[in-house]
């Protein structure tokens, strides 16, 4: 029996030694894999934008019915219901959200404008007022 329980020792040790080189073969000894570098060309937007026209925008402007609203010098408005957009000098993106969304006692014009249609009374908003 006394030899049996000499060699148990010696067996767990190499069993141990032979996992620790498994583990350590399989961290060290591969090779790496970088994933190689693609060329993009051009520009790709974040977020799409559109671009109004601002003389379509003042055929928009007076189809709609601004000028009932608002003061704009350009178009001939003198409406005081709203703001004077001509004193506001509004941003674009301003014109876009109050337009598309309306804020009370505005209405919001995304159901009866295209977005579009929007885009291009914003751009002639903020040439007209240079906002």
């Amino acid at each position: 029996m006394r030899p049996l329980t000499r060699l148990a020792p010696v067996r767990r040790r190499a069993l141990i030694l032979v996992a620790c080189g498994l583990v350590l073969a399989g961290c060290s000894g591969g090779k790496t894999v970088s994933p190689a570098p693609q060329t993009v060309e051009g520009k790709v937007p974040t977020t799409p934008q559109m671009k109004g026209d601002a003389a379509a925008g003042k055929k928009v402007f007076a189809s709609a019915g601004c000028a009932g609203c608002h003061t704009l010098k350009d178009a001939g408005a003198t409406g005081n219901v709203g703001p004077n957009l001509d004193d506001a000098k509004p941003p674009l993106d301003l014109v876009v959200d109050r337009v598309t969304n309306g804020k009370p006692p505005m209405p919001a014009f995304a159901g009866q404008l295209t977005p579009q249609q929007i885009q291009d009374v914003a751009a002639y908003v903020v040439q007209a007022t240079k906002g």
